[in-house]
């Protein structure tokens, strides 16, 4: 929910700015999108690319149970539209349970599952009828995130994982159940089991130095950091190794990796216990790390701490491989030198906010073959702050229910690639993939060069963006701060699903900078919920062998804002089929598959309301500051859940509207969102008028008016009869919130 709409301060701070804004990428709309998309069983495993895993997946609701089935749904903030396909099973009360089948050899599984909030316990695991000793640890500590700085955030990040060894070697064909016994939680709800055969432990390398023999305590008990950096200093020095055996290790505080190897006996195995790991503005490089695991203790999202796995920088050359990252706020948040990094073969899972994060200055670096879970935020960014990010790869990953932004982000930056990765089960605030020059902070570096975007498949991505009830795209290409004139190369895309939109062309800060230089080349896409190419600012892409099947509503939205701009240009090249029609009323957003409106209507909102009606609506509007997407416009787009917000705690501020042509003015209506969740205040105003926009009349003087949601959030303002064709209001002060807020600006002859 947006924090703005409370009557608290709102907190915020350049790291949550940065982190945050992955779901921030909107553009007005003049209706919300209600309809429900349609929900498809298709895995990101059962596709090309991505990453190649050494588990197998088994979905709860295609297993046997006598649980209850939860969705499909994609409402945001439920339980179910956070599921892997937005389908679950719910367990409730003794002898409830699920069970698979298994269809390759295993002896571990992890299990994604929720609590309710404040629950803990364990579930009961049985192997071919036989109950285990072993019992699958639950909790909901690390669940139920609030983000309330974050605008459209609501309660999230619903699910955590567990694991266990079975303790033996099953067979296709084995059974697991997991069921709730006597003693167990009372309810649990189960998403997908990634079962596993794990290799024995490794051995230490024949050149290291193993913690223990500096005194690490692989029981957990006492903390081992002292000893973690005594070795790392003892192993640089003779050239040899850090080896970390299996164990669990709590480590307090941070370890100086920097120029060292540090390998585990496997994820399985050699577990640290840290949610601080490490931390370094600067390395020299050929930092290695492998194969362990790093369990965090974060169960609330802090912008202010570094509570990450990695934060900084590795140094030049560095590689991180094998690596179980969970309960992080991040799993790697790097600045700094990273040159020519290596991540790949790594599990990021149920980290709070982003799993990776390339914040500014890399090149060369290669992410690829990782499998991401349950990220708070993008699950993949790169972000040109600072110094642009230049020629890195994200490839051949797999990520699934990024639950408040996008899959993979690139903000800014020069020669970056996309290829090759699967994304499924998008949420709020974000899409898939989202090619974008949102600055967030400065000093920004825009898109530049050549960016590559190839091979990539897309799986129910999308989301209704709860700021503005605007669809978002599934691949979502935008000019938010700064027009976009560079190549962009879009080819080989799969689109399953997508609840709204496939493409999305936007400018998301209500600008209307131009995008321009997008080549796509060979793109599928089946069942899209509402048009394959939603676009909303001026510029051009152009299209060839790009083929639809069974889309819901249209071929392409294509309606700019603000409405007085050029449309996009589609430049249809050969091989395109199944996506010809366009959506007929801009007035309007295409809901899932509701069908083309008739085209009667007009394809642009009408600019001259009736003489009797709203003046204002559809006028441009301007102000003396706006912060963020809250833009003037938004004041007078006929929709009042969309809302104009004033530069914050800049009193006084103005909004002023131009009705085109003198006419009288005898009555104002301000209006705020309705939703309860905005609280009552009290805004001081006043209106004044002008025939010239340079000497202005006083209408109704300053006083202070109330806007209550149990009665609307509306305020009827009667002015003194006159002619104007500017209509003004100065805003000096609010009790809800130190900015003047307004969803509707309404101007009435009488």
């Amino acid at each position: 929910m947006d924090n703005r709409r409370r009557s608290t301060v709102w907190l915020a701070s350049a790291t949550a700015a940065a982190v945050a804004a992955g779901g921030l990428a909107l553009a007005v709309t003049t209706q919300a999108a209600s309809a429900a998309p349609t929900v498809s069983s298709v895995s990101p495993f059962a596709v090309s690319g991505g990453a190649s895993v050494p588990f197998t997946e088994y979905e709860a609701e295609a297993a046997a149970t006598n649980g209850s089935a939860v969705g499909p749904d994609y409402t945001q903030s439920t339980v179910a539209s956070e599921a892997s396909g937005r389908r679950a099973v719910n367990l409730s009360g003794q002898g409830t349970y699920v069970e698979f089948t298994l269809t390759a050899p295993a002896n571990a599984v992890d299990v994604a599952y929720n609590l309710p909030r404040g629950a803990s316990g364990t579930v009961s695991v049985y192997v071919n009828g036989t109950k285990i000793s072993q019992k699958l640890a639950v909790t909901a500590q690390y669940s139920y995130v609030d983000t309330g700085w974050i605008a459209g955030s609501k309660t999230h990040h619903f699910f955590d994982d567990a694991r266990i060894k079975l303790g033996q070697n099953l067979n296709s064909g084995a059974k697991v159940k997991l069921q709730l016994d006597a003693g167990d939680t009372g309810q649990a709800t189960i998403d997908v089991a990634d079962f596993e055969q794990v290799a024995a432990a490794a051995s230490a390398p024949a050149n290291s130095i193993s913690v223990v023999a500096n005194g690490a305590d692989a029981s957990g008990a006492g903390d081992s950091t002292s000893a973690f950096n005594t070795t790392i200093s003892q192993a640089k020095a003779q050239g040899k190794e850090v080896w970390i055996p299996s164990g669990d290790f709590k480590l307090g505080s941070t370890i100086q990796a920097d120029g060292v190897t540090i390998r585990g006996a496997g994820n399985w195995y050699s577990v640290l216990h840290s949610s601080h790991l490490i931390d370094q503005t600067s390395a020299s490089g050929n930092t290695k790390l492998y194969d362990f695991a790093v369990f965090g203790e974060v169960s609330v999202r802090n912008d202010g701490s570094p509570d990450s796995f990695i934060t900084g920088s590795l140094g030049p050359n560095s590689v991180v491989s094998g690596i179980w990252v969970q309960r992080e706020k991040c799993g790697l948040w790097l600045t700094g030198n990273n040159n020519n990094l290596l991540v790949q073969n790594n599990r990021i899972i149920g980290t709070t906010a982003d799993g990776l994060n390339l914040d500014g200055s890399a090149n060369g670096v290669q992410v690829k073959n990782n499998f991401l879970r349950n990220q708070g935020d993008d699950s993949l960014a790169m972000w040109s702050l600072g110094a642009p990010d230049t020629g890195n790869t994200f490839s051949n990953n797999t990520i699934v229910q990024p639950n408040l932004a996008n899959g993979i982000a690139i903000y800014g930056g020069s020669n970056n690639t996309v290829s090759n990765n699967v994304i499924a089960d998008t949420n709020a605030l974000g899409g898939g993939i989202a090619i974008s020059n949102q600055a967030f902070l400065q000093p920004f570096n825009p898109l530049s060069g050549t960016v590559t975007v190839s091979g990539n498949t897309l799986i129910r991505t999308g989301a209704l963006n709860p700021n503005w009830g605007h669809p978002m795209g599934a691949l979502r290409v935008d000019s938010y701060d700064y027009a976009i004139n560079n190549d962009i190369r879009i080819s080989n895309t799969t689109f399953v699903d997508s609840p709204y939109s496939d493409f999305e062309f936007v400018s998301g800060g209500g600008h209307g900078y131009t995008i321009n230089g997008v080549t796509v080349s060979g793109a599928t896409a089946s069942n899209t919920g509402t048009v394959v190419v939603q676009a909303e600012t001026p510029g051009s892409a152009s299209f060839s062998n790009v083929t639809a099947t069974g889309t819901r509503v249209t071929g392409t939205y294509n309606c700019p804002y603000p409405a007085n701009l050029p449309a996009f240009s589609i430049n249809r090249g050969s091989g395109n089929s199944g996506w010809d029609g366009n959506w007929n009323d801009c007035s309007t957003w295409p809901q899932p598959g509701s069908g083309n409106p008739p085209t009667s209507p007009p394809t642009t909102p009408p600019t001259t309301p009736p003489a009797t009606g709203n003046l204002a609506q559809g006028h441009p509007a301007s102000d003396t500051g706006h912060a963020d997407v809250y833009v003037a416009g938004n004041a007078v787009d006929g929709n009042a859940n969309t809302y104009w917000e004033s530069a914050n705690n800049a009193f006084p501020q103005s909004l002023t509207v131009d009705l085109g042509a003198a006419k009288t003015v005898g009555r104002i209506v301000l209006k705020l969102p309705p939703a309860a969740a905005w609280a009552t205040r009290t805004q001081t105003l006043s209106v004044l008028g002008s025939t010239d926009n340079n000497s202005y009349s006083t209408l109704k003087s300053s006083a202070g008016y109330t806007f209550n949601p149990s009665s609307g959030n509306t305020v009827t303002i009667p002015v003194t009869s006159a002619t104007a064709r500017y209509v003004r209001l100065t805003i000096t002060g609010n009790t809800g919130w130190p900015a003047g807020q307004l969803s509707e600006f309404e101007v009435y002859s009488s």
